[in-house]
């Protein structure tokens, strides 16, 4: 499978994930269910796409930018849309996977860059640390920022633990990289993963069943992966993403809501 074929399967099951996630309560329980756990293998298959996206671009600079400036519309976006189109409910909620993907190209290139150059490495891992400083102190440095939550805040100071799915998926993204060439090796890195979610879920969850560790049923199009890029739309993610997520809010809570 090509990494275009990787992208339309996980853009179709992150659609599925976001229809339950907005029509809770609208579909019967059990659909919604359904599609939710359906959904835990998108961001999964995007992050692996990411990854080897990030390996064979040809500037690395351009490709963490346009990350990082993905993820600053989305951080606007949230707050227009939660501004202008209120609810009484969950809201639009926080969807910024560009922010975790930018987060995990960084990482990459700290870690590549450390052996070649330990200087400059050094001050790539500095300048990660301050601005986990940076998120800490933003809201005393800038007043305006105290009127929005951490979600917010990160998406303008990037925090490793703070953003979507978290520092451990960034630590998986940076597996699926280093472990590219290595098929047999990331299968057990990742079904391990898929195992931990299962006992986190489990010991630190609301009591529900635990539906993260159904994202193991990616694994079998990872694997399949044939080092081909296949066709290009570089943009089209970047513009259905937030297009998507804001029609199935606005008519989850406006018109069958």
């Amino acid at each position: 499978m090509s990494i275009f074929t990787l992208k339309c399967i996980a853009l179709y099951l992150m659609v599925l994930d976001h229809i339950g996630f907005y029509f809770d309560g609208v579909l019967p329980a059990g659909l919604t269910s359904v599609l939710r756990i359906l959904g835990r293998s998108s961001y999964p298959l995007f992050l692996f796409c990411m990854t080897q996206g990030y390996r064979h671009t040809r500037s690395r600079k351009k490709y963490l930018l346009r990350l990082y400036f993905g993820n600053l519309f989305m951080t606007g976006f949230m707050i227009f849309v939660e501004r202008y189109f209120p609810t009484d409910g969950f809201g639009y909620g926080f969807h910024n996977i560009f922010l975790s993907m930018f987060l995990t190209g960084v990482l990459i290139s700290t870690i590549e860059t450390f052996p070649q150059d330990k200087k400059k490495g050094l001050i790539m891992a500095g300048c990660l640390f301050v601005l986990q400083l940076l998120f800490r102190m933003a809201p005393g440095l800038l007043p305006v920022l105290r009127n929005y939550n951490g979600d917010i805040i990160t998406g303008i100071f990037p925090n490793l633990v703070l953003n979507e799915y978290g520092l451990l998926f960034i630590i998986l993204g940076i597996a699926m990289y280093f472990l590219h060439d290595k098929k047999d090796t990331l299968a057990i890195v990742y079904l391990l993963f898929c195992i931990a979610q299962y006992s986190d879920e489990w010991l630190n969850g609301e009591g529900g069943f635990p539906t993260q560790w159904f994202m193991v049923l990616a694994l079998p199009f990872i694997l399949r992966y044939n080092g081909e890029r296949g066709k290009s739309f570089k943009y089209f993610f970047y513009i259905f993403y937030p297009a998507h997520t804001f029609l199935l809010f606005y008519l989850a809570n406006f018109v069958w809501g």
